[in-house]
């Protein structure tokens, strides 16, 4: 396994470092950021958490910066160990010469590296669970659970997972230089698919969904879905306390399939008004036609980067810069640009955000509306944040590259003002 050193791996890792260097500043960046304000709670926050609860998720958001340092290190290590070490080609020759190359094979070989890179972040996802997650009291999965669940997952990704891989390899053969526009309808096929088919297929093999009992908060959640013409299938409530104190809720599916997801640790957390003001947000998004508008940009996200893979893929400095063979099967292609993709999309994360936050808003104001007053949001709000101890004073840079909502601050302040 040689070490492939060229004009355009050292480009690419230059690539890789600059990208990290990026994060790590972004991380140091909010640390010190929240440090500043790590003394007494805030003004603005006074009347949302108590000194020790602030107090505590400020340490909760230092713990979990260190953490994403060391994780992202970790990870750019093994990145460029993987791409420049010779590992990849030697696997491909390994499968090609054992097994040929049709796609059915490729896609054994795509699969087999994608479980294999999978593994040295498991150490890293483990503490993360167990160690420091139990630390500030969300962890409530077990050793059982946690590992099932990646069994499960394994087992998801072989089923459904790898025939799509040999599907879009196979259109390389059936449908000559236009295979990118139809490996993408593939893709988009399957995903739609998948979004009606996972909430009854695939989304109980991991948490147990009950109808949400007959009662005052049933009643208030039909009416307001009937107020606002939002057709739901049921109202539900997902077990996510098995896994962690922290909670959501959404919906999912679509046309009759669609249904309300409560998690049982937000009906905890929340008095009836504010679990029907949560509710109302999601709403928002439906009526708002959010979903849609995202699943559409997604779309295009996705035929541009097969376009660009469909030109790497004729290029033979693209193979021969990570030590593989030029042209021939394009399955070391799209393992390369599945690879390297976060190198560009990384930094067009602000815009991304600034667009997810605008919907945000956009909900939020639907909810304020249906409820005829802002209070029960802006209460489900700030328990949220203070149940997940929630960074409240994060930097305005570091928040656009990685927070896809608004802050509290800028929230309440949306709500206010509207």
């Amino acid at each position: 396994m040689a070490i492939v050193i060229n004009a355009v791996s050292l480009t690419v890792a230059a690539l890789i470092i600059l990208k990290w260097a990026a994060q790590i500043w972004l991380e140091r960046l909010n640390l010190k950021h929240v440090r500043a304000h790590a003394g007494a709670v805030p003004d603005a926050f006074k009347e949302v958490v108590d000194e020790g609860t602030y107090r505590k998720s400020v340490e909760y958001t230092l713990a979990k910066g260190k953490f994403d340092q060391i994780e992202t290190t970790y990870q750019v290590a093994i990145l460029l160990l993987i791409l420049f070490g010779g590992v990849l080609p030697w696997g491909f020759n390994l499968f090609a010469h054992s097994l040929g190359t049709s796609a059915w094979v490729m896609g054994i070989f795509l699969f087999a590296v994608g479980l294999a890179l999978s593994l040295p972040g498991l150490p890293l996802a483990w503490y993360d669970q167990f160690k420091l997650e139990e630390r500030f009291g969300f962890n409530t999965s077990t050793q059982k659970i946690w590992w099932l669940d990646r069994l499960k997952g394994l087992l998801v990704g072989i089923v459904l997972g790898y025939p799509l891989l040999v599907l879009l390899l196979k259109f390389v053969d059936w449908t000559g230089s236009l295979w990118w526009l139809w490996a993408w309808a593939a893709l988009l096929a399957f995903q739609t698919i998948m979004a009606v088919l996972a909430p009854v297929l695939i989304l109980p093999l991991f948490n147990k969904f009950t109808a949400l009992p007959e009662g005052s908060l049933r009643d208030r959640l039909l009416k307001l879905a009937e107020k606002t013409r939002f057709r739901a299938r049921s109202i539900q409530v997902m077990d996510g306390s098995k896994r962690s104190r922290h909670s959501n809720a959404f919906f999912t599916g679509f046309g009759q399939f669609r249904k309300i997801v409560l998690f049982d640790t937000l009906i905890q957390q929340l008095a009836e008004p504010e679990l029907e003001a949560v509710l109302a947000h999601e709403i928002g998004h439906f009526k708002k036609k959010h979903i849609p508008k995202m699943l559409a940009m997604s779309a295009l996200a996705s035929l541009i980067g097969f376009y660009c893979l469909s030109l790497f893929a004729k290029q033979d400095w693209f193979y021969g810069a990570f030590g593989f063979a030029p042209g021939g099967n394009i399955a070391p292609a799209l393992l390369l640009f599945s690879l390297l993709s976060g190198l560009v999309t990384f930094w067009f994360s602000p815009v991304t955000h600034w667009w997810s936050r605008r919907y945000e808003y956009q909900a939020d104001a639907f909810a304020a509306e249906a409820m005829d007053e802002p209070r029960s949001l802006l209460g489900a709000l700030r328990k949220l944040n203070e149940k997940n101890l929630s960074n409240l004073t994060p930097h305005p840079i570091y928040s656009s590259f990685y927070y896809s909502h608004p802050t509290l601050l800028e929230r309440e302040q949306a709500l206010l003002a509207g």
